[in-house]
């Protein structure tokens, strides 16, 4: 049985148990959500070391994490310390989007590695595996694409993005409102060139039911991917955009008749100010299915700092009930991501989902604000450095400014502010500038 089935049928299980113990709450809360789909806990029953992590309303908000090999980048020791430097940084989930070098050996070694839940895109390895047999993209077979999917599943993947909202009728909304920078998912645009091609419907739509029993047979949850997320903010929220999320929400409902646990992908490219309405969009589309979203980018000029144009993105969009944060590096839009690109990606992401969280209400949010305030106040260096988000950066910068044998800053030195007012309210803080 899937965590769902179990949900619904009222047993808490281990894993959620687990999960609801790192969120705080009480497991009967878990299960309640996961029943009504408003949670999933991507689980597969052959990740065998996986620490269960829950995603959905009512919980902290989560990051993850794309890592994965290319043509160009084919090294699987760099991934794999990629996902090193992304679980110390603090990640919730990591997904391998690889389409070079070995793909089967480095999916199945990043599961093996990985403590917390793995996604993958099969998409990409139906692909490549194609290519290898000289076929190319709009020669694949709805076999090929379903064999992917199976092999992913058995090897202990815990969640898969399917493409199945791109359709024949969506495409046509497509090529009838026009765009600026028509598909730019991967996934999507792959879909589009087989349907346009062989002018037949899109397999993972037309065999939902299929993907259903592979999915469900290894308790792997269907992340719904979004082929038609906008790629630039002068296309948010046209009209094939949400074409593709109506129909997202029905797959929902079906997916989650069959016990199969799904949540929903979601934009892209978007400015502040449709950010909020997207989210709620989403949330009534789709039945109020978890929701990932990768940013939102809220502007499109800068490359290099993308993984701030996220941040802002993604601290609106998780507060207004996003659920899942997938990071964006400063490398987005350029390049492959090296190590360092990662850790900043994690971090930019974890600093938004944060301050979403305070605004939600999460448990233990606020608390870490005020025990930050309160060692700020007392001068408690050692103490900040332990409650910053990225301890090693935080005491790097201490150091390097050589004032880690400093009692202030060298910003304010004797005109700490903290000092002069403690001393005045008649809470001095001991020691001197």
């Amino acid at each position: 049985m899937t965590q769902l089935e179990y949900a619904i049928q009222g047993t808490v299980t281990e894993e959620m148990k687990v999960a609801a113990a790192s969120e705080g709450i009480d497991a009967a809360i878990l299960r309640a959500g996961i029943a009504r789909g408003e949670i999933v806990l991507p689980c597969n029953i052959n990740h065998i070391n996986c620490q269960p992590i829950a995603v959905g309303k009512g919980l902290s908000t989560k990051v993850n994490a794309n890592i994965g090999t290319s043509d160009a980048f084919p090294e699987l020791a760099k991934e794999l310390e990629k996902l090193e430097v992304a679980l110390k940084a603090g990640i919730h989930s990591v997904m391998d989007l690889s389409t070079g070098g070995d793909i089967d050996e480095t999916r199945r070694q990043i599961i093996s590695a990985s403590p917390v839940m793995v996604g993958t895109v099969p998409l990409y390895q139906a692909l490549v595996d194609a290519a290898k047999t000289g076929r190319s993209m709009v020669e694949l077979t709805a076999d090929d694409i379903f064999a992917a999917i199976e092999k992913h599943c058995a090897d202990g993947v815990d969640f898969i993005t399917v493409h199945c909202g791109v359709t024949k009728a969506v495409i046509a909304e497509l090529q009838a409102t026009g765009r600026v920078m028509d598909i730019v998912s991967r996934g999507g645009s792959f879909i589009t060139a087989w349907i346009l091609h062989n002018q037949s419907e899109n397999p993972l739509y037309e065999q939902f039911d299929r993907l259903l029993a592979i999915t469900k047979k290894y308790d792997v949850t269907l992340s719904l991917g979004d082929g038609l997320r906008p790629g630039c903010i002068e296309d948010a929220t046209d009209a094939p955009q949400i074409k593709e999320l109506m129909l997202l929400g029905g797959l929902v409902k079906k997916a989650r008749s069959a016990g199969v646990q799904v949540m929903v992908e979601g934009p892209g490219h978007v400015p502040l100010d449709q950010i909020e309405a997207n989210m709620k969009i989403e949330k009534t589309l789709c039945h109020n299915a978890p929701f990932y979203v990768l940013g939102p980018i809220v502007t499109d000029v800068a490359p290099g700092y993308d993984h701030i144009t996220s941040a802002i993105g993604g601290a609106l969009a998780a507060s207004s009930g996003a659920d899942f944060l997938c990071y964006v590096t400063p490398a987005e839009h350029l390049g492959l991501p090296s190590v360092a690109d990662v850790k900043e990606g994690v971090i930019a992401a974890r600093i938004a989902a944060h301050a979403a969280d305070i605004v939600k209400g999460v448990k233990g949010a606020k608390e870490w604000d005020l025990a930050m305030s309160k060692a700020r106040k007392k001068l408690d260096w050692q103490r900040q450095i332990e409650l910053a988000i990225d301890p090693d950066k935080a005491r790097a910068m201490r150091k390097d400014k050589n004032e880690d044998d400093q009692e202030c800053c060298t910003m304010c030195g004797s005109f700490c502010a903290y000092k002069i007012v403690s001393q005045y309210l008649g809470n001095p803080v001991k020691g001197s500038c």
